[in-house]
């Protein structure tokens, strides 16, 4: 799905009419949200947003599972597998599956960290620590009320923040504002810009956490780029913030071309693709979670050789901050 334009522009007379229908959405997945889940026996740290779409959860997930085994942990991801087939609960292979098997975002994150997917998240929590996970990292699942969280850490883009502050489908929240704040523990604003200032304030005068983080590129992929004119394409949750990443990167992008957030590509995505790039000198780059899709399948893998995968991870600006936050829940969830 690509995100209506509307979402990120003051309420409108479109947004206004669609306000009942999110009246009765919010409504529903707050009540949703109030209910008791299962506890799965070890921690579980929820990496989640406000809102649908992208903000920077896999690269917090993946730096969090950084953290936590530097803290001599084993922390397992838990997703959905939003775009997958297998319902599981089932142990990612990178080589194993694909990315019609267990979503793109999971096979990304199996090269770096163990990941289950599982239709049922308490399920998958479950089958994760019989696995030898000693901390569950559920990705997204905030809305979720099936699995008890020790921990949500909730990440708002600073340059879009909530956009219309409506509910789906008048806007991009999942629910009303003020019952998912109140379950919040930790926000994470990713990048400089002030659209999430008024949210962040709010949790601060409740006493809860916020940190700030960027985006760091891969300097490998930045030096793969080096001297080279690219066609960028994305089929992610904000193409346009990847687009922007290449250019602060000093990469010149000269075309940039976006699908919807985990567009199945086809032979003919690829090939127009490949044509356009040839017909200008111009080299192809897309994003990690792009490029798992591509190199997953085995019909568009041989034709996405030429395609360069620019990397990224999430670098906060308070580490020590964020690893006493860490330290604090683990230990608040072991002593109960």
């Amino acid at each position: 799905m690509r995100e209506p334009a509307f979402w990120y522009r003051p309420p409108s007379w479109i947004s206004r009419l669609l306000s009942p229908f999110g009246a009765i959405y919010g409504a529903v997945t707050a009540q949703r949200m109030a209910r008791q889940g299962a506890v799965a026996g070890i921690p579980v740290f929820c990496v989640g947003n406000y809102h649908v779409g992208g903000a920077g959860k896999t690269p917090t997930t993946l730096a969090l599972s950084h953290m936590l085994r530097e803290m001599g942990e084993q922390p397992f991801v838990v997703s959905r597998g939003y775009g997958g087939q297998l319902e599981g609960p089932v142990r990612v292979g990178p080589k194993a599956h694909t990315a019609k098997d267990v979503g793109d975002e999971p096979l990304m994150m199996a090269s770096q960290v163990p990941v289950i997917v599982s239709r049922d998240r308490a399920a998958g929590a479950m089958f994760a620590h019989g696995q030898g996970a000693s901390v569950i990292l559920l990705d997204d699942g905030f809305q979720n009320p099936s699995l008890t969280k020790d921990a949500s850490l909730i990440v708002i883009d600073s340059g879009r923040g909530l956009g219309n502050g409506c509910v789906f489908p008048a806007g991009p929240l999942r629910a009303p504002l003020a019952p998912q704040i109140a379950r919040t523990d930790a926000l994470i604003v990713v990048g400089r810009g002030d659209a999430a200032d008024d949210v962040a304030r709010e949790l601060r005068a409740q006493g809860k956490t916020v940190l700030r983080a960027t985006i760091k590129p891969d300097p490998g992929s930045v030096a793969a780029l080096s001297g080279q004119r690219v066609l960028a394409f994305a089929g992610i949750g904000d193409p346009a913030r990847f687009f922007a990443t290449l250019r602060k990167s000093g990469v010149n992008v000269v075309e940039e071309k976006s699908f919807d957030d985990h567009h199945p590509y086809t032979i003919s995505d690829i090939e127009q693709l490949t044509a356009d790039a040839q017909a200008k000198s111009l080299t192809l780059v897309t994003t990690e979670k792009d490029m798992a899709r591509l190199h997953s399948d085995a019909d568009l893998a041989p034709r996405a050789e030429t395609v360069v995968a620019f990397a990224v991870s999430l670098d906060f600006d308070e580490g020590e901050t964020f690893r006493r936050f860490v330290a604090e829940r683990l230990a608040r969830a072991r002593g109960k």
